[in-house]
């Protein structure tokens, strides 16, 4: 049998559980998040010339009820698209962590001396994330998941999911937690892991159905 497009509440409570497997698969962050022997550089000249926004760093923390709230209308508008945006988003993380572990990146962030808001955020930020698990980004390969998941919404809908996505992944490079690098690689291992997602839930759809 196949994933039915329309779930009902049921089945939709039950899948939302499968959210839960993401903090657990982060815990590994924290884990790789320390500098190792060898920390290499990406940053190249043309990341000399994006400036540091400090206000950006409010998208920047969105991004977690972002992705969350993303994820849960999925869930209750298409349980095949939702299934395919999480599982890809958890492949992602694998696959960055591997990143992290095999090849370790770094970044120099400026230092906020402002005592406004907006810079006591930022301050928070870097002294809650440390200044590697940089390639591929984690922000910007779930910000670009819910562009591709997103898609099976109304058109308004996605436009709005969209272009808070976009804001999420500039934000990592104008608040200094990411170069461009990171963002290139973060687009594209959330385009790989989408695709071999949906090739791999289509295939087991159709192998179920044949056995029916």
């Amino acid at each position: 049998m196949s994933l039915p497009d329309k779930p009902s509440l049921r089945s939709t409570m039950l899948s939302l559980l499968w959210l839960l497997i993401v903090p657990v698969i982060n815990v590994f962050y924290g884990i790789l998040n320390h500098p190792g022997n060898h920390v290499y550089s990406l940053k190249i000249k043309l990341d000399l010339l994006v400036p540091f926004i400090p206000s950006f760093i409010i998208p920047y923390l969105l991004w977690y009820p972002f992705i969350t709230f993303v994820l849960i209308t999925l869930a209750f508008k298409n349980r095949h698209i939702y299934f395919q945006t999480l599982l890809a988003l958890c492949v992602g993380l694998v696959t960055s962590y591997i990143f992290f572990a095999l090849f370790q990146t770094g970044i120099e962030r400026p230092i906020p001396t402002e005592s406004n808001f907006i810079h006591h955020l930022v301050r928070f930020v870097y002294s809650h994330d440390q200044p590697y698990n940089c390639f591929p980004s984690i922000h910007v390969l779930t910000s670009y998941l819910m562009i591709k998941g997103a898609r099976i919404l109304k058109k308004t809908i996605w436009v709005m999911i969209s272009v808070m996505s976009i804001f999420i992944i500039v934000s990592t490079v104008f608040v200094k937690q990411h170069v461009l690098a990171d963002v290139i690689g973060g687009v594209l291992v959330a385009e790989i892991s989408y695709r071999l997602c949906g090739i791999t839930i289509s295939f087991v759809q159709e192998k179920k159905q044949r056995s029916c």
